[in-house]
């Protein structure tokens, strides 16, 4: 069975999780989550409670097809933790799809892999996302190469269409 991973952290955004978490299982995904510690429960801003059974030690990028990274404010808390941030690196430098939504791109930003790709971001994101090289487009998915990124909830299911459709051609 073909594996991706979800990122997590406090103050994850309830609905960003939630749907891709669900989307991804129903397309015969095994969806493992990680957070800074494995069996740990992570509350989102609405307080959705929501429990990693890894941690980023314990995760081998080479077994996952895809990186799903939720916005709110866990982004800012996750790209602290270098063991996250080394998942997304990684994962990206062996050509799996990382998808990012809201303020999901903090952890691109942070891996420094948007260099001369175009993204789309949370609007508080987009001078950030440009700093780091990137070209924002407001648009609610863009993707470019392996990455995809999306805006706010409203945009979830162009999100979660493209990262199956990427995934489906082989990432």
């Amino acid at each position: 069975m073909k594996k991706v991973l979800i990122l997590i952290e406090n103050g994850f955004e309830d609905s960003e999780f939630l749907y891709p978490y669900y989307r991804f299982q129903e397309e015969g995904f095994k969806v493992d989550v990680v957070g800074p510690k494995a069996n740990e429960t992570y509350v989102g801003k609405y307080g959705v409670p929501m429990k990693s059974n890894l941690s980023p030690a314990e995760v081998n990028v080479d077994d996952y097809e895809a990186v799903i990274i939720p916005g709110g404010k866990a982004p800012d808390r996750m790209r602290i933790n270098e063991g996250l941030v080394r998942i997304v690196k990684e994962a990206y430098e062996k050509g799996k799809v990382i998808a990012a939504i809201c303020h999901g791109p903090q952890m691109l930003i942070e891996a420094d892999i948007l260099r001369g790709k175009k993204a789309t971001c949370w609007k508080s994101v987009a001078t950030d996302l440009k700093n780091a090289g990137a070209t924002f487009i407001d648009a609610p998915v863009i993707v470019d190469g392996n990455i995809v990124t999306s805006r706010f909830p409203a945009d979830l299911p162009k999100f979660c269409q493209e990262t199956i459709r990427l995934l489906k051609k082989g990432g």
